[in-house]
């Protein structure tokens, strides 16, 4: 089984380098419905996999100075007090079967909305771009400060329910409200709000009881390797081509997850 789990980990690590997407969305339903692990189990160990996973990446973007420091305090400013917000509240819900019912809807929820970020990511930063300089772009500009702390809040209660969002519906988030970003500075601005956000939301499981640390170090022995493999492979495939397959995946997954809950 050990085995299994790192093979587990080196195909998601592999899809990752080489989509940029899918990492909680793919390894959280895969522990749940291949291995057969709980909900509550697989999303809080995604959690610091995902953390872990990505704190490499996002020190390569903050040395290339593609992170925009202000936005990742706005979101955190939402996304801390969400996550802390959600792991009181699964902790005085009682009863496993009730968190694990929450976690199932949430994560079915979070694969379907992230399925569409997936899909209409272009069309949303073209449709975003075209608005630049109208009266509606002018007054969004005004209270985006404040629609960005309250997105953190929404992503910081997803993550925490589902360990999916941080990646694909964040930056989703951040090309709606930052056109005039560029997609690397929004894709490291976003990957370092998610090392902190799974990580303070793993950490918080973590003192629940609910990882399993061996489950994470087998899925990390795996997922390192498949992320430079798939990251070496990755520049040489079309986003259009492996983002309509990855929003086909997400949704399907999630509307099982949706449907069964």
């Amino acid at each position: 089984m050990e085995i299994a789990y790192s093979f587990a980990g080196l195909v998601v690590g592999f899809i990752v380098g080489l989509t940029g997407i899918g990492g909680g969305a793919l390894m959280t339903p895969i522990l749940i419905v291949g291995f057969g692990i709980p909900p509550v189990v697989a999303v809080s160990t995604d959690l610091l996999y995902a953390a872990i996973t990505k704190f490499g990446g996002s020190i390569s973007y903050a040395r290339q100075k593609l992170v925009h420091w202000r936005v990742v305090i706005l979101l955190l400013a939402g996304s801390i007090p969400g996550t802390i917000l959600t792991l009181n509240y699964l902790d005085g819900l009682g009863g496993l079967e009730k968190v694990e019912h929450l976690m199932n809807i949430t994560l079915g929820v979070s694969l379907v909305l992230t399925s569409f970020a997936v899909f209409f990511r272009s069309r949303i930063r073209e449709a975003v771009v075209g608005l630049q300089g109208t009266v509606l772009e002018r007054h969004g500009r005004r209270y985006r400060p404040y629609i960005t702390v309250a997105m953190g809040l929404v992503l910081g209660g997803l993550v925490t329910l589902s360990s999916v969002g941080a990646g694909a519906l964040g930056t989703a988030m951040l090309i709606l409200l930052y056109p005039r970003m560029t997609m690397p500075a929004i894709v490291g601005t976003d990957l370092v709000h998610a090392v902190v956000l799974t990580g303070v939301a793993g950490a918080g499981h973590y003192t629940m009881g609910n990882v399993d640390l061996w489950l994470l170090f087998y899925l990390l022995i795996g997922s390192l390797p498949g992320v430079f493999l798939g990251s070496q492979l990755g520049t040489k495939l079309s986003p259009k081509v492996m983002q309509p397959i990855m929003g086909t995946l997400l949704l399907a997954i999630g509307m099982r997850f949706v449907l069964a809950g």
